[in-house]
């Protein structure tokens, strides 16, 4: 029986032919064997050869292009699988001799099929060396899949040298392997250099082609030609890419839908590129196409060749092949006269292009029936509708109606061929609605000229105001807004404007000699419309103010140096009703011509000058009479007042006016005297709280402070001792007598820390009525009899003072009555310790009260 591996080369066919085309083979049973391209006869499956060891298979060979069919006998034979590499040569010398020499150990690479299902570890090659023949040899293989990983895919028989694989081979994951074979002898030692073994995985069809994605998206215009590129659909296949195993061939299933043509695409076989074959893609009628490609190894082979299969989308985009289209016609719309950004009319289109896109959004023009540009018409881009507005004013006694001409078009142009329809263009009536308008003054506003002082009465001008609505009779009637110096008056019939006051030009109300006054106009239209209109005069200045001093007061020195001050005057009206000025000193009092003189330095200033060497201080008024320089001129005789003070070496005034004057207002000064009032009331809070404070402490000191008071006081340590744990004595010693006398106890000292069993006269015994200062002598001789006491534990214990016994008759002092106390007490000891204890004293020894 002879066993051929899986995918072994078996023979090579040939067949010749004059043009040297390419020649297709086919073998008759496909299910054993196959051939390649290039002649190879090869192994399907692991072959079982019985009886002769031998197969026969018919070949064929076709001419793809004559069809011209040939065949041929493949006879497949039976071959040992062991291979004897010798190790040494022989070679003739020169002189005719013989000479061993050694050479390399070269071994062809092993072909072993991948994903091979026969028993294992299955023989591939016997290694021998010529030199086994005389000594007992070890072979040996090293490298990846022997001794290092993957370990032990490949072992050898260390005395046969027969090579074989212990598990099936996975070309994709490891094509092929590199080991390196070794001959020692029993001791170790190398016989020969080691050589090197290469095994290559030959490649089975096992892995079906995988697409790079489950769902191809791609695209293409509309209207587009017959072989126009639309996208690339990618297969991969991990079988060897140089052997048909890994030879992929594309092709279209189906295509969904099947309109208008079942066949509207097409795919390059090898390269997986999709182009157009057909006329007629319109998005309008179809969006998207749905096509299922398979991919196909072994060179597209559909009996041995796995498959896979991908869907591809492709997305017909639009182009602007189909221009908007009006609704209708024409369109109809008002509009009220004189109303601005309002809508008259909404145009409505169709288009059947992709909404929202640039070949879709419409763009709408007036062509005919506004030649002033009273229109626009914005385009609505949620909608895509055109909105007719006015942008300026419409009277309506000029133009009642207007027929306007619109257009429709795409913000793209139109594509190739295609042209606009009559259904792009419509007609829209738009009617003018009137209205009311306002009366308006012409020319608004108005300006005069005249001088100013004319009298109350005076008729100035006539201002009026027009009805735009010309087909209506309305009654204007006129009326005043804004007069702030309520200076005129108008008709309100006819608008004739008068005086009511003088025009002042010196007024406040008056800016750059001009002063406003605005009117109203009203019609009795339903509703009534008003307008306004502003008369603006500009007022001529006449000499109509007296000029006067300047400054008003001016300072100098008793003994002035200089002694001469410099004047001028202030005149409100204009040039050349002002200066120049004359100046002149009046002629009364008498004394005035006495002490000063005026002398002119020019058209507008002069000094006053001191006549005598000196003045006293005061303030003294001195007339001076200036006349302007108008043409009636006007005279006026003002007063300069002139302040002599006392002055430093500077020349400036000293005395206390001046200062108050110039740092020391009325608001300082008094805040000042709140300042000083308030620190006042602040000084006298603090005696009176201080004069209290000692009050209380002087009552205080009445009492006893409780901490300076040691009289029968718990004086606290904050120590606790360290437990009953670590102190090794009997705590049944540590309690309260409870059999004592029945008769009263006397007051005096006894220990706690255990019962009693005879009399404590050792212990000292207090008086009845003690004075205050034994206390201390009585605590002390308290202490030495407990020291001296032989019945005395040897551990710290209470010491009790004034211990009255658990029987007491008294019961508790809260009662406050001791009336079963045995004995009577003298308690009047008690008022000398101070006051809080006279209470106590007047309560036990103060008798039935």
């Amino acid at each position: 029986q002879f066993v051929g591996p899986k995918d072994a080369h078996i023979g090579f066919l040939s067949f010749t032919d004059c043009g040297r085309r390419k020649v297709w083979f086919q073998v008759s049973d496909s299910s054993d064997f196959g051939v390649s391209e290039d002649g190879a006869v090869y192994a399907l499956r692991r072959l079982s050869l019985v009886g002769s060891g031998k197969a026969v298979e018919v070949v064929y060979a076709q001419d793809p292009q004559s069809k011209q069919v040939k065949h041929s006998d493949a006879t497949l034979t039976q071959r040992v699988p062991e291979i004897l590499f010798p190790w040494r040569s022989v070679v003739v010398r020169g002189d005719g001799t013989l000479r061993r020499v050694k050479r390399d150990w070269v071994i062809p690479p092993i072909n072993v099929p991948e994903n091979s299902r026969g028993q294992f570890p299955e023989e591939l090659v016997r290694i021998r060396s010529d030199r086994d023949n005389n000594r007992l040899l070890r072979y040996s293989v090293t490298g990846p899949g022997a001794d290092q990983p993957p370990t032990s895919i490949f072992i050898i028989s260390p005395i046969s040298g027969q090579l074989s694989v212990t598990k099936p081979l996975d070309r994709e994951h490891i094509s092929n392997f590199h080991l390196r074979a070794h001959a020692v002898d029993l001791n170790g030692n190398q016989v020969e250099n080691p050589i090197d073994i290469v095994i290559n995985v030959i490649d089975q069809n096992d892995n079906r082609p995988e697409f790079t994605h489950t769902i191809f998206n791609g695209s293409v215009p509309e209207g587009s030609k017959p072989g126009s590129f639309v996208m690339t659909v990618t297969s991969v296949d991990k079988d060897d890419p140089k052997t048909a195993n890994g030879m992929l061939r594309y092709k279209i299933l189906s295509q969904n839908p099947q309109s208008p043509s079942s066949n509207m695409f097409t795919i390059n076989n090898k390269t997986g590129d999709i182009i157009t074959v057909a006329a007629g893609l319109d998005r309008e009628k179809v969006t998207q196409y749905t096509l299922i490609i398979q991919a196909t190894d072994m060179e597209g082979n559909p009996t041995y060749g796995l498959s896979n299969t991908a869907t591809t989308v492709i997305r017909i985009t639009d182009v602007n092949d189909n221009p908007p289209e009006f609704t209708t016609d024409t369109f109809f719309g008002e509009v009220h006269e004189n109303r601005v950004n309002v809508i008259v009319a909404n145009l409505t289109v169709t288009d059947k292009d992709q909404p929202h896109t640039s070949a879709w959004s419409a763009v709408y023009r007036i062509i005919a029936g506004d030649p002033t540009g009273r229109f626009s018409i914005p385009t609505d881009h949620t909608t895509n509708e055109g909105l007719l507005t006015v942008v300026k004013p419409i009277d309506f006694e000029l133009t009642r109606s207007f027929m306007l001409t619109v257009e429709a078009e795409n913000e793209v142009p139109l594509a190739r061929g295609i042209h606009l329809p009559r259904q792009s263009t419509a007609t829209v009536s738009v009617r003018i609605l009137d209205v009311n308008e306002s009366p308006e003054f012409s020319p608004n506003p108005k300006s005069i000229k005249l001088e100013e002082g004319l009298p109350a009465g005076s008729l100035l001008t006539t201002f009026t105001a027009q009805d735009p609505d010309r087909f209506l009779r309305q009654t204007v009637r006129y009326s005043k807004m804004y007069d702030p110096a309520n200076w005129l008056e108008i008709d309100p019939v006819n608008g004739r404007i008068s005086t009511i006051a003088i025009l002042d030009r010196e007024s406040p109300y008056v800016k750059n000699n001009l002063y406003n006054v605005t009117f109203m106009a009203s019609d009795n239209g339903i509703p009534p419309a008003s307008g306004t209109g502003t008369l603006q005069m500009y007022l001529l200045d006449i000499n109509d103010n007296a000029p006067h001093v300047f400054p008003p007061e001016v300072e100098m020195c008793e003994k002035p140096d200089p002694n001469a001050i410099n004047i001028t005057a202030s005149d409100p009206d204009l040039t050349p009703n002002a200066g120049p000025f004359a100046f002149e000193l009046a002629n009364r009092p008498s004394d005035v011509r006495r002490n000063w003189t005026l002398n002119r330095i020019n058209g507008e200033y002069a000094q006053l000058r001191l006549r005598i060497g000196s003045l006293a201080s005061g303030i003294y008024e001195v007339p001076i009479m200036i006349t302007d320089s108008g043409n009636l001129p006007m005279s006026n005789t003002s007063y300069l007042r002139v302040k002599v003070c006392q002055c430093d070496h500077h020349g400036d005034c000293v005395d206390m006016e001046r200062i108050i004057a110039a740092g020391l207002g009325t608001g300082t000064i008094i805040a000042i005297l709140i300042c000083i009032i308030i620190l006042l009331v602040l000084v006298l809070l603090f005696v009176m709280w201080m004069k209290r404070r000692d009050k209380e402490r002087q009552a205080k000191q009445l009492l006893i402070d409780p901490e300076d008071d040691v009289r029968d006081n718990i004086l606290k340590y904050d120590e606790e001792g360290g437990g009953e744990e670590d102190q090794d004595y009997d705590l049944s010693q540590l309690q309260q007598p409870d059999a004592l006398e029945p008769e009263c106890i006397k007051v005096g000292i006894r220990r706690l820390d255990e019962r009693p069993l005879h009399h404590d006269h050792q212990y000292p015994i207090r008086s009845a009525a003690p004075h205050p200062g034994d206390i201390g002598d009585f605590i002390h001789e308290g202490l030495k009899a407990a020291d001296n006491d032989p019945t005395a534990p040897p551990y710290d214990s209470l010491l009790v003072f004034d211990y009255e016994g658990s029987g007491s008759d008294a019961g508790s002092l809260s009662s406050l009555h001791s009336s079963s106390s045995c004995g009577d007490q003298d308690y009047d000891y008690l008022g000398d310790w101070g006051p809080r204890f006279r209470k106590l004293a007047d309560l036990y020894g103060g008798g039935d009260d």
